[in-house]
């Protein structure tokens, strides 16, 4: 057989049809969630169409916690799709429909051989060490020749000689040897279709024009097209796809990625490292894509920028800390509002929102996740007696109560309870005392959050408001 070559439609020549079809047996890890990404883009950036498949024939394993938290981390990225999402397992009569076609027109086959046999092969083949691949045996043979009633599973007729290359949008030209595949089963003795087979049915009655998927998949593409091809000369209009590879993501050290590097579900994201649903589109969408050294890309440049591409061929490297900094710029820009709701939730009961709001300007300075707003938010809710970390009690001993005393009494005189007016009036005392501004500061933090770390401490009295604030001076002061 000649070499055959994958003749994808041209761009532009039909709408894009993009799809995303993660298993329901796990959460949305960070990989699916790229892909997602980049399917959606892609058919945005077209204005074509995205869809959703749940592949949820494993049932064993398949389940609606999953299921429902993959829809959920879509939504909380603003994944939106363009139809309900279609479950594989719905469609278990179509897919063995087509199977059947392909038996009734000679591109398929049934195969009887039994578990024992095929077995037996296979530790033949290892004995030799040749790659274990089905040999075929029922290929051309007359299924008379079975047993009656014998249980058969259905098998595809793959090439057997010649190469397919197939040119794939990241991956570039990519050629395999027809001897390499072998026939596989399309659908088993129980009637039900395998997973090769329900994919090609299912991208071709959704109109999916373009396959984007991890590049561990690069391999079924040329186990699929001959079903693809198959169908084509039956019924016509079975197209091949556009097939985009991209390549897997690693751990900062170059290593899989698994959970010591952040291989989690995107709720973990949310939920236990506090990232915005900005952060985490912008900071996948860089992971293995790239327009020039930009690295801040709003929602709508990455629909106008975003193309195949950009994609590079090389593995990406997930870097928490970089997700951490590009979240802490998205902290910065996002509404105080919001943030704030989203804090009161983590804080739970006696979470003022409005305090909140009125503080997140100086919260959210330097934060890089939700955890540390709330962190720095927690003096703010802190009932008296505070209490003190180790460093903040250390601060409070010696000659520190005497000088909060003299600290208390000058603010207490105080009647312009603003940032500027008070920290003029503390450097007066600082300087009557001949002491620097930070021997007050330290201590009047101290005594006002109970910690060493928080916002610039006149912000932190003013939030505090007079009477609280002077509450707590008045309580650590000789």
């Amino acid at each position: 057989m000649a070499s055959e070559s994958s003749t994808p439609p041209a761009e532009g020549a039909s709408e894009v049809v993009t799809r995303f079809a993660p298993s329901p047996t796990g959460f949305l890890h960070i990989g699916g969630a790229r892909t997602a990404l980049f399917n959606w883009l892609y058919a945005r950036h077209h204005g074509g169409r995205t869809l959703l498949r749940i592949e949820d024939t494993d049932r064993k394993r398949s389940t609606q916690e999953a299921i429902d938290a993959i829809i959920e981390g879509l939504d909380w990225m603003g994944l939106d799709y363009d139809a309900p999402p279609i479950f594989q397992s719905d469609r278990a009569e179509r897919h063995a429909e087509v199977a059947w076609q392909l038996l009734a027109a000679g591109h398929a086959y049934k195969c009887f051989a039994t578990p024992e046999e095929l077995e037996a092969m296979r530790e033949e083949q290892r004995a030799q060490k040749k790659p274990l691949r089905y040999d075929g045996r029922w290929r051309d043979r007359d299924p008379a020749e079975a047993p009656e009633g014998a249980p058969f599973v259905i098998r595809i007729k793959t090439p057997l000689d010649g190469e397919v290359t197939i040119h794939d949008r990241v991956q570039g030209a990519v050629t395999v040897r027809n001897e390499e595949l072998d026939d596989y089963v399309i659908l088993r003795a129980d009637g039900t279709p395998t997973y090769m087979l329900a994919v090609v049915v299912d991208d071709h009655d959704m109109g999916v024009t373009h396959v984007i998927r991890g590049d561990d998949h690069l391999n079924n593409a040329f186990r699929q097209l001959p079903v693809i091809r198959a169908m084509n000369e039956i019924e016509g209009s079975w197209p091949d796809p556009v097939y985009a590879h991209i390549p897997l993501i690693h751990g900062s050290d170059g290593a899989k990625l698994s959970k010591r590097h952040g291989a989690l579900g995107v709720e973990a994201y949310r939920d236990e490292f506090g990232i915005l649903p900005e952060a985490l589109f912008n900071y996948l969408l860089r992971l293995g894509w790239g327009h020039g050294d930009r690295e801040e890309i709003t929602r709508e440049e990455a629909i106008a920028l975003f193309d195949l591409d950009g994609v590079g061929k090389s593995p990406s490297r997930f870097d928490m800390k970089k997700l951490e900094s590009l979240n802490g710029h998205y902290l910065r820009e996002a509404d105080d509002a919001r943030l704030a709701a989203l804090v009161a939730a983590r804080i739970g009961e006696g979470a003022d929102e409005a305090l909140l709001t009125r503080a997140m300007p100086v919260l959210k300075v330097r934060a890089k996740n939700l955890g540390e707003v709330v962190e720095g938010a927690g003096f703010l809710f802190a009932k008296r007696p505070l209490a003190m970390t180790e460093k903040a009690a250390q601060l409070l001993k010696g000659d520190a109560p005497v000088i909060l005393r003299k600290i208390h009494d000058v603010l207490a005189a105080q009647n312009d309870w603003t940032s500027e007016a008070l920290e003029a009036t503390t450097k007066a005392l600082a300087e009557e005392l001949g002491l620097g501004l930070g021997k007050l500061a330290q201590p009047m933090r101290a005594g006002l959050t109970g910690t060493t770390t928080s916002p610039g401490i006149f912000d932190v009295l003013v939030l505090l408001g007079r009477d609280e604030a002077l509450a707590r001076l008045d309580a650590q002061a000789a």
